[in-house]
């Protein structure tokens, strides 16, 4: 496959001078590797691929695509699931090269790195010094830093702990016209623009480095898993759980259909394949205290009629329980070549309503359907399952991913919890936002990227409008 127009070959050579033949990727084959990101529902051909080695590569390359007119599009490790980092016929800039932990701080807590860091590899970097980075997204061994902060990632942790946005002290960015700024702490006076950068998802620029807090290890972290006859049942016991003035580290549900999947796979833990649901939840502090705390949820989930409750007394016990959850993606593909997740968010107190509406709304479009997400904070991620090759089952995927989305604002929900909005979400949009509204968001990012080359048709659903403005 190629793409629809070729680099100009000025533009080519000037590229090959900046990073080198193995830091430029022209070749058909090899481009399919970015055709998209996790979400396989969205994809485009790039004209070329830049893997820059440095910050002054970055720059470079910045410079000659704007002298060009060309747009680019940045890629952390295509983990996302919202089409984000897909690129139609422009180039795309990955930045996994640059994967530097350029300090660590144990005394300030801090860590700076490059954008290309796997994620994982600052907890484990801060570990010798009794310290840990605490957004834990699912593909934390595989995602980057960068793709994290450019989509304020979240993970099963975030309940207590935050998302991306909650432990980025500062950032250095890079503007579309080649200037560069330092965002955040230590910055010099001005408004703090990082939180404007923070989930822009590279649409006003380019993350180069990163500063970010870290925090101290846990004293004790245990787990219990709740195992429920109807999801309905189980999504009442997650707001139960909060109302008995507990905050879980991590709350977890878990459908049937997962639960299949993962018992029949290498990762079998022994779960009974029988139940409905299944919650896992987490605390950590004090063992005294998390002692208490398990007890509360052990109490919430039984009242709601969890038929066993088990709760892990040692570290190997805990693992087992996250065993299903942590699993639970990549599994998937033992039921289906193709997943499309949402990602919307809904009130707790919805959850008991809208977990069994959600799987009616699947059947109906006789989908098969694999339910696993951030019960604790309502962050839903409904997984359809389906083959992209049948051109009728995508159209039902397509129907019945609009229809939940529909279904979860209605219910006071959001569009988005952790995955961006990418090319997939723009079209909801205008579910959640007034034409005033997505006016001013749109008049914003044209301030930082007035010729609409950084990463173009994504987030935002038009260009700003007259009537808008008059």
């Amino acid at each position: 496959m190629q793409a629809l127009h070729q680099l100009p070959p000025d533009v080519e050579t000037a590229l090959l001078a900046i990073v080198g033949s193995h830091g430029l990727i022209t070749d058909p084959v090899r481009l399919l590797a970015y055709e998209a990101d996790a979400l396989t529902t969205t994809r485009g051909t790039p004209q070329a691929v830049l893997l820059p080695a440095s910050r002054q590569e970055l720059v470079d390359i910045i410079d000659v695509l704007r002298s060009a007119g060309l747009s680019f599009v940045p890629r952390g490790a295509g983990t996302g699931l919202s089409g984000g980092c897909v690129a139609h016929d422009t180039v795309i800039l990955a930045t996994t090269r640059l994967n530097s932990i350029l300090r660590i701080d144990p005394e300030d807590r801090t860590a700076l790195v490059e954008p290309g860091v796997v994620t994982a590899q600052i907890s484990m970097a801060a570990l010798p010094h009794g310290l840990r980075f605490l957004p834990d997204p699912a593909s934390a061994t595989a995602c980057t830093i960068g793709g994290n902060v450019a989509m304020n990632s979240g993970g099963p942790h975030c309940l207590k702990h935050g998302v991306t946005s909650d432990h980025v002290l500062g950032l250095e960015i890079l503007l579309p016209d080649g200037t560069t700024a330092w965002l955040g702490r230590g910055a010099d006076g001005g408004l703090d623009l990082a939180g404007l950068f923070i989930g822009s998802e590279g649409t006003i620029g380019i993350i180069t480095s990163i500063l970010l807090s870290l925090s101290p290890l846990a004293t004790e972290t245990r787990a219990l898993l709740g195992l429920f006859e109807s999801v309905g049942a189980a999504g009442a016991a997650v707001s139960e759980v909060f109302e008995r003035g507990l905050v879980p580290v991590a709350l977890e549900l878990i459908d049937q259909a997962t639960i299949r999947l993962v018992e029949a796979s290498v990762f079998a833990v022994g779960l009974p394949t029988d139940v409905a649901a299944a919650l896992v939840i987490e605390c950590e502090g004090d063992p005294e205290d998390v002692d208490t705390d398990l007890a509360i949820a052990a109490t919430a989930c039984r009242d709601h009629g969890a038929h066993e409750v088990r709760i892990a007394t040692d570290e190997r016990e805990r693992l087992a329980i996250w065993q299903a959850r942590k699993k639970a993606y990549g599994v998937l593909g033992r039921a289906a070549p193709d997943v499309f997740v949402q990602d919307a968010v809904v009130p707790r107190t919805e959850l008991e309503r809208l977990l069994p509406e959600i799987e009616r709304i699947a059947r109906s479009h006789g989908l098969r359907l694999a339910n696993f997400f951030h019960a604790g904070d309502g962050n839903l991620h409904p997984n359809l399952l389906f083959d992209r090759r049948d051109a009728d089952e995508v159209e039902r995927v397509e129907r019945a991913g609009a229809e939940i989305m529909q279904l979860c604002v209605d219910a006071g929900g959001t569009i988005t919890g952790e995955h961006g909005v990418g090319s997939d979400k723009v079209r909801y949009m205008s579910l959640m936002f007034g034409p005033s509204e997505l006016d001013t968001m749109i008049r914003l990012h044209e301030a930082f990227d007035a010729d609409g080359v950084a990463n173009p048709g994504k987030v935002l659903p038009t260009t700003s409008s007259p009537e808008a403005a008059g």
